[in-house]
């Protein structure tokens, strides 16, 4: 049956743009064919589809990029306290206890030997470092202490207190008292024989060995890690006795323990997870302790 008139006519511009729309189609027909003929990266993406290679992009641009940063900030403040130490003891670890604490967590962070002895040799061509520790107020009534190694000591005091008041923190005398010095002997998980380490057995060998208290936590590559507490003078006779019952130590250092530990709201405990996380951007920042439960 014949269209009227009035109809065919006013259907002639949606039958053009029909046709204008078919041969756009028909020309993009084989790019639409063969999706893997455009460049990587400019791919048409279809409603749920992963274009090839998206996870593995993911993985570097989100993890490895992310560790290898700080992997590099890890580096250049071991670099500082090696230089550091070496200029309060001097170059020889055997002499210099602390430098030798500090090779060996080195070490056990996977610094390259050609690295550490080049911060030990590089000593005095940079400007002298100075040690601070900051006692600070953080959220929700928590305390921390801030080890700084700088070489402006106004300037540094000055980015700290910005930091901190950015996440209603302040600096604070006093919390000093939260902490005790001890002694820290860092193990691996399995013993010298790759068997796995269980807490109930540290327990026991911590006794034998005078050590005051043992917990199992992960490092940076997440490995379980033993962490054994003792006395700051006996740290050496300590690590000396795990040795010899078949544990492999790490690093030994002394650290702040807390003795009084705070619980944190939600809320609060937010403010202090990017608190911690903006100073240990900092590249001055050796370390932070906290009481936080």
């Amino acid at each position: 049956m014949a269209l009227p008139r009035a109809v065919g006519r006013a259907a002639a511009p949606h039958r053009c743009r029909l046709l204008a729309s078919l041969l756009v189609l028909k020309e993009l027909a084989p790019c639409l064919a063969a999706p893997a003929s455009y460049p990587p990266g400019r791919a048409l993406h279809a409603t749920g589809a992963t274009p090839a290679g998206h996870n593995k992009w993911s993985k570097v641009k989100h993890v490895k990029g992310p560790r290898d940063a700080e992997r590099c900030r890890l580096f250049q403040k071991l670099t500082m306290l090696l230089r550091f130490a070496v200029r309060e003891g001097g170059p020889n670890p055997d002499l210099n206890t602390n430098l030798a604490n500090i090779i060996e967590q080195c070490r056990s962070k996977s610094m390259p030997k050609a690295s550490i002895e080049a911060a030990i040799k590089g000593v005095g061509k940079g400007k002298n470092s100075l040690y601070l520790l900051y006692e600070a107020r953080g959220p929700g009534g928590s305390a921390l202490l801030i080890e700084v190694l700088t070489d402006n000591a106004k300037r540094a005091y000055q980015e700290i207190r910005l930091m901190l008041s950015r996440s209603g923190a302040q600096m604070c005398e006093g919390a000093r008292h939260s902490f005790d010095k001890k002694g820290v002997i860092t193990v691996s998980g399995r013993d010298s024989q790759q068997r796995p380490v269980a807490l109930e057995q540290a327990l026991e060998l911590a006794i034998e060995a005078g050590a005051q208290d043992v917990w199992e936590e992960e490092d940076e590559e997440e490995q379980a890690v033993l962490k054994f507490v003792c006395e700051v003078a006996s740290l050496h006779q300590v690590r000396a006795k795990l040795d010899a019952r078949g544990l492999q130590s790490l690093s030994a250092a002394l650290e702040f323990i807390p003795n009084t530990r705070v619980q944190l709201s939600e809320e609060a405990m937010e403010q202090a997870s990017q608190l911690l996380a903006t100073l240990g951007d900092s590249q001055e920042v050796m370390r932070v302790y906290d009481n936080i439960e």
